[in-house]
């Protein structure tokens, strides 16, 4: 048989049993503090279900809750995938993507082919822009290219001083960063190599998170594989979110066997450090769900002999029960397969209603193992006395037409100065903006910055 026509019929093959595949139970069972995990079925065929781009059409936006709106803040980005909220008002788009690489294998293969069906796979722009709305009317009239040297599919950002901060997928740079900047020219110097995703292999993206008293930054880095399909070699110094010391340059875990941690950001009242992750796949389609997790300073949590806590995953061979009986079960069960990128607390009293205060806000990317879609939206979920207080909420939905089409996906989240919710849309190629129902008040600053707590 010539090569050239194998994934095809692979391909038919999947698409054939994917239509087989049982209907799942209604994902907002995989929601919450304390939720059953359906038992897991080992899929030697995933499950597939993409949904296909189409760009948003001309007065169609997401939807809100009654009492919010939802505006355009800026539009014609390619691929924005985080955001960081300055405290001058400006924000900034890291605008990068998934890249073509040459594969070995059908999986490889395979996973490429998903990826581009769900538009998530292009040329990166490899570049930070600034976005500006100085006439204060919630709309970005003026964007500025700050960074197009010296990235590599950049993700996280953080601003210390007069440094900017930026997780590319293969180091952490440092640019200098002066009030009134709108391009920077020089280089970046590097601060820490990391783990590549540059060649394909598992997840790329690098979140970044300054801590409050701006002596240490937090960086993500996800694993290079789904269980460490090629054992634990290959995936040395991934999973985990990594401390470093400015000072001195030197890193640490700070946190382990989390499989794909993304953005991270300090609950204000009690001053933790909080992770959305994305779990494992092909084990069914309500199993195991993604999650959000306050992190305790030396934890681990499971990836890859087990997920949400002690649950043992037998596909990972050689079994490792000392390192399951250290894992820590995670506090918030995000729907199973939704693919949770995005995470802000909104940290004002006023703006949005008293009822949002101090909770977070989750920017779900969209299933692509699921035989039916989830996330594809913005999740509410309330907090009170520093832990998750009640059932999460749809907040931004509309982002799919029906199952298999997508107007856009969400991804990096933020609250700006003004108390409006920033959403990345990658594939919609939008940055959205949900202004708060009532305005702040003029300099009205948010709730003093709080040390993060063992």
């Amino acid at each position: 048989m010539p090569l050239s026509i194998r994934p095809a019929l692979a391909l038919l093959v999947v698409l054939l049993l994917a239509a087989c595949t049982p209907k799942p139970g209604p994902s907002s069972a995989t929601y919450g503090a304390a939720v059953p995990l359906a038992a897991p079925h080992s899929q030697a065929i995933p499950t597939i279900n993409t949904a296909k781009p189409l760009g948003w059409p001309a007065g169609v936006t997401p939807k809100a809750p009654p009492g919010f709106q939802v505006v355009a803040f800026a539009r014609g980005l390619d691929h924005p995938r985080q955001l960081l909220a300055l405290p001058d008002g400006d924000v900034l788009a890291a605008l990068s993507s998934s890249e073509a690489h040459k594969t070995k294998g059908f999986t490889a293969w395979f996973a490429q082919f998903i990826q581009k069906g769900a538009g998530a796979l292009a040329k990166s722009a490899n570049q930070i822009v600034l976005l500006r709305d100085a006439d204060g009317d919630g709309v970005a009239e003026t964007r500025f290219t700050l960074i197009d040297k010296g990235l590599n599919q950049p993700f996280g950002m953080a601003v210390i001083g007069d440094t900017l901060y930026v997780g590319n997928t293969d180091s952490v740079m440092a640019f200098p960063f002066p009030a009134g900047t709108t391009h920077i020219d020089a280089p970046g110097a590097k601060i820490l190599d990391l783990p590549s995703g540059s060649d394909g292999r598992g997840h790329w993206t690098r979140s970044l998170l300054a801590s409050p008293d701006g002596t240490r930054l937090y960086v993500g880095v996800g694993s290079g594989s789904n269980i460490a399909d090629g054992g634990m070699g290959p995936e040395a110094g991934r999973a985990r979110i990594l401390e470093i010391t400015l000072a001195t340059g030197a890193a640490r875990p700070y946190a382990t066997g989390l499989r794909n941690p993304n953005s991270m950001s300090f609950e204000p009242s009690s001053g933790v450090m909080w992770t959305v992750v994305n779990e494992r796949d092909m084990i069914g389609d309500n199993t195991p769900p993604d999650y959000m997790t306050g992190l305790k300073d030396g934890a681990f949590y499971g990836w890859p002999w087990s997920y949400y806590g002690d649950h043992v995953d037998d596909r990972v061979k050689p079994a490792n029960p000392e390192m399951v009986a250290q894992a820590i079960a995670p506090d918030y069960a995000l729907g199973a397969h939704t693919a949770s990128l995005g995470l802000a607390f909104y940290p004002y009293t006023t703006g949005f209603p008293a009822a949002y205060s101090g909770g977070a806000f989750v920017g779900q990317h969209g299933s692509w193992n699921r035989s039916e879609p989830a996330g594809y939206k913005v999740v509410f979920v309330p907090f009170a006395e520093g832990r998750p207080a009640g059932p999460a909420q749809d907040f931004l939905t509309g982002f799919l037409k029906d199952p298999k089409h997508a107007y856009g996906r969400p991804v990096g989240v933020a609250v700006d100065r003004r108390g409006g919710l920033l959403v990345a849309d990658d594939v919609g190629n939008v940055v959205w903006r949900v202004p708060p129902p009532h305005p702040l008040a003029p300099g009205f600053a948010a709730c003093e910055p709080c040390q993060p707590k063992p």
